[in-house]
């Protein structure tokens, strides 16, 4: 029998509307299930339907095992079709610029595709162990080959690596790149049985297997963990069950396992948080659940597409099973709790009485008064009734109802309806409806508090009835949730407090995640107010952040509570609330730390740096906080703490008593185990059964527990005036209470408010004397929270001081605290991870701690961490030498190695400590004690092998001792006494080492040794230089001029600094004058501070004047400043010996030092630098120095650079020169003339001149004006020119007629060049054909400038036209020099130039 297109995987759709089916035929032959190798690929439309082709086929040479998707990339946001088309709707420009692309490119010049998102390839597994790539075009290519048919291909996204599963059980890990290229990173033998394994995803990069075994194989790869999942420890399974199959709900974090004998065990995976993350082994992260039992081995499970349902396969059987989390209610003392699908446990504790109930239907909800019972399954709702003294309980009625909630009012029943509340007796019989309008939507919660009925409906709308009368009535105006909270999604609950004046609410966002707000509704008011459980404030601290100190000091005690109490709950949602029966201003809370962030945490708790202090505090998942709210404080924390490990949730508040329902795994526990925040286990419902809820006295009412209404309603004022910090009204509120207990339990509230001045009211009232004593000198402590630690501490409560410490971020606190308390093990790791500077004084007092209690062995390695050992532990087991013995001989420590050895060396027992000093490497002390056994041939082995100094001098007193002065010699010297080697030398007479013995020596010994060669013949240059190493060169110059020894003598001198004997310098500089070395004299004349004999040197014998050398004859500062004059006559003449050797710079820097600057600038002039002159005379700022400066760039080329001549117009104006600036402007009108026929520009200089030279104050009056007069003249002139060369072309007869005018002047050549006049005129007459003018002009032109070539004024051609029109030859013309005609390119330069002028 053949079979063909079986479905064997399906992905997601595809962009635009697509999906893939990946198929392969098979054929079933006789029993055998065997595949044919053919892998088909179709795509559908949205519909479902196939494609009438397939896009691929593919025949592969083996049977098919397994395929995976591999998904494809991420989604590129910039390139998201979707997401650019909302973006462009709403207006974005970079959107609607990406939507006017070309084909195949983007705005921007890069790739643009809007292709598909979703992944259309797949890996392929075979029965021969290939493991195939099926790519986006349809091919299909071979990857790699594993050792074994292969069984599973798993594909972890997250970090692109295929994971593949034989039958041989080798698990090997491919990274695979984006073209489906993989490369093996990880190959390893799964262990367990072979049969039939099933390994599956359980959570992000965790592999769970399962192998016929009782246990489940986990294996992590992001934190590289394995571990396993058992049932031990759990009364609910048989340690030998056998787990069959798995299946994983990624949603709600749960591993669920069939086993043979026919129960599904649940995982839950619930990390711990905080500082618990760190230290929780990885199989304590998953929780199992009890069980779920079904008939017969289980042999696959499967959830379904609601998250509450899981199906179980049995074989022969199918079952689907839900999950309801157990229902529980508690009012008025009367509590009822959900023990299994039909069974209730009722805990009476007015009465101290407990009842069991079995029901006839499967119970979905509970609901209960003090007198009734209501239960119902969805279908059906059944009222028991409890008798007047509690002993039965028995159906009261019963009736259809398809109500998802009831609640019960006297003899009433409230049911849920489209629509409508419907109010019923307890046989069903409709008494009232409560219609709701079609706009306000549908009921979906309801609550009865005292006696009013809230109701919630879909559209967001809260309404409040009155049931005090025979029938409900409404209150007041309905509350609108929807038109006031902003991105209101639904109503979880509502309730309201005991006088229906305040209804608080809990909602969900319109993304359906929970809203970390708790509103509260005042109706008298109609008003909505909130708190929110993200920051831990209410709605009037939020809207008052400017009002906040800037620092910590500036917060009241009150402010400094509260803030750490918002702290202390802060990122957390509301799941449930409570009001308090008769106190209308109390209720509490439920709070859940959000569970993004849980995730979070858990995820980065391996790469978390364990010494970020903040991760320190283990944050609880669900903390109870208790609030108070009323118009004029808002709402304020009274109270919060964790809830216990051994509760599930709370379900009531009655003051004063908080009721919780306790988890089923825990009931077997011992009561005492749990403990409340007052140190006292938790009070049941009685005797000898067990409670399934348990009670826990609030903080303010330990000891009033069983006091009248009227205490228990002053405790209450208390601790309200208290939280808002009214400590007047708060004392007023408990005058009336005597009792200690009161005290001591109102102290302790003052832990929970940090209010440490009611504490100390209260300590004094208890009379604890030592409490107050510890308080005040904790005021000492910089810390809030420290103080409140220290409070906590001496009211015993132990888990507050050390949440305290832990928020103080007083580590070295909370370390003694674990001290104090024996909590050695936390005590260490706080030390370990936060407090290193005290982690030798933890171990240091654990050990102590342990060699207490006779533990001396665990005591040992803890003495070795405080690195105390070498001491602690010879005294700690002095007393048992053989232990001690034991002890060293296994530690490698060598000080403690070294004294063994000498104890055993004290005990007369020589070889054991010569064994020991030698493994403690202690040199001196073998040495001395072969000494001491006279085996100095030993000691003498040793001393050279190491070179021990200390070991090398005791030797060689040894041998001195012993008249072996040879070997003393060797190892005083081996051991750097040269001294003593040197004296042993003069005492035998070894003349031959001394020397060389001496140059090794320290300073006072070479003096001896110089001491002894300087009486001895011929041996003086021997102590010269002993006595110049030695840095006493007054005795060595001495002795070397006493002998003679020049050569020693000009070494000598190279040292000589400062200090010496001045006489001894002009000795040595006699000396080398005398040997005409004057450069050497110098120095030294130079370093005695003679610095006129230096020079007079240096300017005599032209000694050369470096750099080097100008500095050591240049006197210092401070020694100038006696005499300041003479230290500025030495300087000039250090400059004026620079001058003449040509050293100009030099002569600069020593002329400035010396302050004459105007010296200092002629030298520089002389240097011819031009950029040190222009940066000299900006900084001298003197009017001399501008001016020369100014003469100086006169004399360079300064036409051809603007900048020079830019600087020229500013030191002449910085120096008040405005006649040589005048000249300066006359020479560029002159260069404009004469090189640019520019006389526009020249007729601009021109100008400036005639307003310098006006403001300028010459000594001869009759020589300005004549100045003035003679320019002015030549102004008119280059005016009349220029003029009539601009008339030209209004009227060119009249500009003519001026030109002619012009040559007629006196002088004109001064102010116009002729040539230039005549040139012009010439132009105008072959420009009108006026031919024999134009020659005339040409004849006079030659005339007057006889010397000039023509062309320079008038152009070639037009002269050739000229002698052309009147037939007249040309004549030659010589090429004699004249002016140039300036071309283009020059123009433009003289131009800049002007330009410049003119600006300045």
């Amino acid at each position: 029998m053949e079979l063909s297109a079986f479905l064997i995987c399906k992905v997601e759709r595809l962009y635009p509307v697509l999906a893939i089916f990946c198929i392969y035929e098979f054929c079933f032959n006789e029993n055998a299930l065997k595949t044919t190798g053919l892998l088909l690929l179709w795509k559908v439309d949205s519909k479902g339907r196939l494609q009438p082709n397939a896009i691929c086929q593919h025949s592969l040479q083996e049977q098919l095992t397994y395929v995976v998707l591999k998904p494809a990339p991420p989604i590129d946001e910039n390139n998201d079709l979707r997401a650019l088309a909302r973006a462009a709707v709403e207006g974005d420009e970079r959107a609607l610029d990406m939507f006017t692309w070309t084909p195949g490119k983007g705005p921007s010049g890069k790739s643009f595709s809007f292709g598909p998102q979703e992944g259309s390839t797949f890996f392929i597994g075979g029965q021969n162990g290939s493991v195939y790539y099926l790519n986006e075009s349809g091919k299909v290519v071979k990857q790699f080959s594993t050792d074994g048919a292969v069984r599973k291909l798993l594909y972890y996204e997250e970090k692109n690596i295929l994971i593949t599963i034989t039958t041989t059980m080798m698990l090997t890990q491919h990274s695979v790149t984006p073209d489906g290229e993989t490369r093996e990173i990880l190959m390893v033998k799964l262990s367990g049985r072979q049969d039939n394994p099933d390994t599956i995803w359980a959570g992000a990069g965790i592999l769970a297997t399962c192998t016929g075994e009782s246990v489940i194989r986990m294996w992590d790869l992001e934190r590289e963990e394995n571990y396993v999942l058992s049932f031990e420890n759990h009364g609910g399974y048989d340690r030998t069950e056998l787990i069959m199959c798995l299946v994983y709900c990624p949603s709600k974090g749960t591993l669920a396992a069939g086993t043979g004998a026919g129960h599904v065990a649940m995982w839950k995976y619930s990390p711990a948080i905080g500082a618990a993350a760190l230290r929780q082994e990885p199989e304590d992260r998953w929780k199992l659940q009890p069980p779920s039992t079904v008939n017969g081995p289980i042999a696959d499970l499967a959830y379904g597409s609601c998250k509450n349902l899981l199906a179980v396969n049995t074989v022969d059987e199918v079952f689907i099973l839900t999950e309801q989390e157990m229902s529980a209610h508690c009012q008025d003392e009367v509590a009822v709790v959900q023990t299994g699908p039909m069974q209730l446990s009722i805990d009476l504790f007015h009465s101290n009485s407990h009842q069991d109930l079995k029901a006839d239907i499967k119970i979905k909800g509970v609901y209960n008064t003090r007198d009734h019972i209501a239960i119902w399954d969805g279908k059906k709702v059944v009222v028991y009734e409890i008798n007047n003294d509690n002993s039965m309980i028995r159906a009261a009625g019963t009736f259809l109802s398809e109500s998802p909630f009831v609640c019960l009012y006297e003899h009433n029943v409230y049911t849920l309806e489209p629509g409508k509340v419907q109010v019923r007796t307890f046989q069903g019989t409709v008494k009232q409806l409560l219609n709701l309008m079609e706009a306000e939507g549908d009921p979906v919660c309801m609550e009865v508090c005292s006696h009013f009925l809230i109701i919630g409906t879909t559209g967001g709308i809260v309404k409040l009835y009155d049931l005090s009368r025979r029938e409900a009535k409404i209150v007041s105006h309905p509350c609108n949730l929807a038109d006031t909270i902003i991105e209101f999604g639904r109503v979880i609950s509502a309730k309201c407090n005991s006088n229906g004046s305040k209804v608080s609410i809990i909602t969900e966002k319109r993304n359906s995640k929970p809203n970390p707000k708790l509103y509260i509704w005042d109706v008298e008011l109609d008003t909505l107010q909130f708190f929110s459980f993200e920051t831990g404030h209410g709605e009037q601290d939020e809207l008052l952040p400017d009002l906040e100190p800037e620092h910590d000091d500036d917060e009241t005690e009150t402010e400094k509570g509260k803030n750490q109490a918002a702290k202390d709950i802060a990122g957390r949602f509301p799941i449930s609330h409570f009001w308090d029966k008769t106190e209308s201003k109390l209720l509490v809370c439920e709070a859940q730390i959000r569970a993004q962030d849980q995730l979070k945490d858990e995820m980065k708790d391996s790469n978390r740096n364990l010494l970020n202090k903040h991760t320190m505090s283990d944050e609880a998942e669900v903390m109870v906080v208790t609030l108070f709210s009323t118009p004029e404080s808002g709402i304020i924390i009274q109270d919060s703490f964790s809830l216990s490990q051994l509760h599930d949730r709370l379900v009531c508040l009655q003051v004063p008593y908080f009721y919780f329902t306790k988890k089923s795994e825990r009931l077997k526990e011992e009561e005492s185990v749990m403990t409340n925040l007052m140190g006292r286990p938790p009070t049941s419902a009685g005797p000898g059964f067990q409670a399934m809820v348990s009670r826990r006295i609030m903080r303010d009412f330990y000891g009033l527990e069983n006091a009248d209404s009227s205490a228990q309603e002053a405790m209450m004022n208390f601790s309200y005036y208290l939280t808002i910090g009214n400590m007047d009204e708060a004392f007023k509120a408990i005058k009336l209470i005597k009792s200690e207990s009161v005290w001591e339990n109102m102290a302790k509230m003052c832990v929970k408010t940090r209010r440490l001045d009611v504490a100390t009211v209260c300590l004094g009232n208890m009379a604890h004397a030592r409490g107050a004593k510890f308080l005040r000198e904790a005021t000492k402590q910089p810390e809030l929270d420290a103080r409140v630690a220290a409070l906590a501490m001496q009211l015993g409560l132990q888990e507050d001081a050390e949440r305290l410490l832990k928020s103080a971020q007083r580590y070295d606190l909370l370390n003694q605290f674990y001290q104090a308390n024996g909590q050695w093990n936390k005590a260490l790791e706080t030390a370990e991870m936060y407090d290193r500077i005290h982690l030798r004084t933890t171990y240091y007092n654990y050990a102590k701690y342990l060699e207490s209690k006779g533990d001396i062995s665990a005591a040992i390695p803890n003495y070795e961490k405080s690195d105390t050992h070498r001491f602690e532990v010879p005294r700690m087991l002095f007393d048992e030498p053989q232990a001690l013995e034991s002890y060293i001989m296994k530690t490698k420590d060598s000080a403690l190695r070294k004294w063994w050895a000498q104890y055993m060396e004290s005990t007369g027992e020589m070889e054991s400590a010569l064994e020991f000093y030698s493994s403690a490497k202690d040199i001196l002390s073998l040495v001395r004690v072969y000494c001491y056994c006279q085996d100095l041939n030993k000691a003498a082995e040793i001393c050279n092998e190491t070179g021990d100094k200390a070991a090398c001098y005791h030797l060689a007193r040894q041998y001195e001792n012993n008249e072996n002065p040879k070997e003393a010699i060797h190892f005083f010297t081996r051991a750097g006494a040269y001294g003593n080697a040197i004296r042993l030398c003069r005492e035998h007479g070894s003349e031959d080492q001394i020397m060389n013995l001496a140059l090794l020596a320290k300073p006072e010994d070479m003096i001896e040794a110089a001491r002894y060669y300087e009486f001895k013949n011929n041996q003086q240059d021997k102590a010269i230089m002993l006595y110049h190493k030695a840095g006493l060169f007054s005795k060595a110059l001495d002795l070397a001029f006493n002998s003679k020894q020049f050569a020693a003598l000009q070494m000598i001198s190279e040292d000589l600094d400062e200090k010496t004997d001045p006489e001894l310098l002009q000795r040595c500089a006699d000396f080398f004058i005398e040997n005409g070395q004057f450069d050497r004299a110098v120095d030294l004349l130079a370093v005695g501070k003679k610095y006129w004999d230096a020079l007079k040197i240096c300017m005599e014998q032209h000694v050369p004047m470096t750099e080097e050398l100008v500095e050591k004859l240049t006197p210092g500062k401070e020694e100038g400043q006696n005499d300041v004059e003479e230290r500025n006559r030495i300087l000039e003449g250090i400059a004026e010996v620079c001058m003449q050797q040509r050293q100009y710079h030099l002569a600069t820097k020593k002329y400035t030092q010396s302050g004459n600057k105007v010296k200092a600038m002629k030298a520089l002039l002389k240097s011819g630098d031009t950029e040190k002159i222009v940066f000299f005379a900006g900084v001298s700022r003197q009017k001399e120095i501008y001016v020369m400066a100014a003469n100086y760039l006169q004399s360079l080329d300064w036409r051809k650079d603007p900048e020079i001549m830019k600087n020229i117009i500013s030191f002449y104006t910085k120096g008040r020169a405005l006649d040589s600036l005048a000249s300066f402007y006359d020479a560029c009108a002159q260069v404009e003339i004469d090189e640019f026929q520019n006389y526009e520009k020249a007729l601009g200089a021109m100008g400036e001149a005639y307003k310098c030279l006006t403001k300028a104050r010459m000594s001869s009056q009759s020589l300005q004006e004549e100045k003035l007069s003679n320019l002015k003249n030549r102004l008119d002139l280059v005016k009349k020119f220029i003029q009539a060369r601009r008339g030209y072309e209004v009227d060119s007869e009249e500009a003519i007629k001026q030109c002619q005018v012009l040559l007629e002047e006196n002088d004109i050549d001064s102010a116009v060049r002729i040539g230039d006049i005549l040139g012009f005129m010439i132009q105008h007459y072959a420009k009108k054909e006026k031919w024999k003018a134009a020659y005339n002009c040409i004849e006079e032109m030659r005339s007057r400038l006889r010397t000039v070539n023509l062309s320079y004024y008038v152009d070639p051609k037009i002269i050739a036209a000229v002698h052309q029109a009147l037939d007249i030859p040309m004549k030659e013309t010589r090429q004699t020099n004249g002016f140039r005609m300036g071309g283009d390119d020059e123009e433009e330069d003289g131009e800049e130039v002007e330009e410049d002028v003119i600006d300045n």
